[in-house]
């Protein structure tokens, strides 16, 4: 059984149907890499699933529910986003608070979870992601890399059931993205449910369990990383392989 499916899922911007009825499907443990050029609607359809963007028209059934997304109730997104963590491609940490106080906050203020046991759970997401020892320092102090780990840890935090990451490494030279990469694959090896919207071919095809390749609004093409990659069907799917290099 999927942990999660949308099925039809359109949204509109003005003028412009930026997603045109998208059906996506992530069982348990699954890593699925949502690729596709720019402006295909990666990140839109990320936004829709976890309610930063309206959409207007689909279903989400999520952990066996079914909620009809337009019309999601505020308590019915909460309950939602208790169960998931989202992880951007600017980390939005706050510049005022630690690396401490960033993973806490939600989870004393959201959540109504002691102090004492948020820095606990801290603590635990911290070293996870190699950041212990940063915990005292502000993002300023901190290159892109180590604050992408904090928003990793940050999302890890609240124990949640899927992890949704936007471009987690765009803002990244290649170093800082090997970090993060390297985080990433680990959680992978752990079994954590995840949608990653990336450019990172080699990371795209090497953890994920599934590609979903996504132009105009749909999605034109998914398998296995290696269905995808050695076989491709479409001739757009093609034509952005042949305009990628893959390690």
């Amino acid at each position: 059984m999927a942990l999660l499916e949308v099925t039809n899922l359109h949204k509109t911007f003005g003028d412009v149907q930026v997603l045109k009825g998208i059906d996506l499907k992530v069982n348990k443990g699954n890593v699925v890499s949502v690729l596709g050029p720019s402006g295909s609607g990666k990140t839109t359809l990320l936004r829709c699933i976890n309610f930063l963007e309206t959409a207007d028209e689909g279903y989400l059934n999520f952990d066996g529910r079914s909620y009809h997304l337009p019309k999601a109730s505020k308590k019915d997104i909460a309950n939602i986003r208790k169960n998931t963590g989202f992880v951007f491609q600017n980390y939005n940490l706050f510049a005022n608070k630690t690396v401490l106080k960033n993973v806490t906050l939600g989870l004393t203020s959201a959540r109504n979870i002691p102090v004492k046991d948020a820095e606990e759970k801290a603590h635990d997401t911290l070293k996870k992601v190699g950041m212990l020892e940063h915990i005292n320092k502000y993002p300023s102090q901190l290159s892109g890399g180590q604050q992408q780990r904090v928003a990793i840890a940050r999302a890890l935090a609240t124990d949640p059931s899927i992890l949704y990451f936007d471009e987690p490494t765009s803002a990244l030279d290649p170093q800082l993205t090997a970090e993060v990469l390297d985080v990433m694959r680990a959680l992978a090896d752990e079994g954590m449910t995840m949608i990653v919207v990336t450019h990172e071919m080699s990371f795209a095809r090497e953890v994920s369990s599934n590609i979903v390749f996504m132009a105009d609004g749909v999605i034109v093409e998914e398998g296995s990383p290696i269905e995808f990659f050695e076989n491709p069907k479409n001739e757009l799917t093609r034509d952005f392989l042949r305009l990628t290099t893959v390690e």
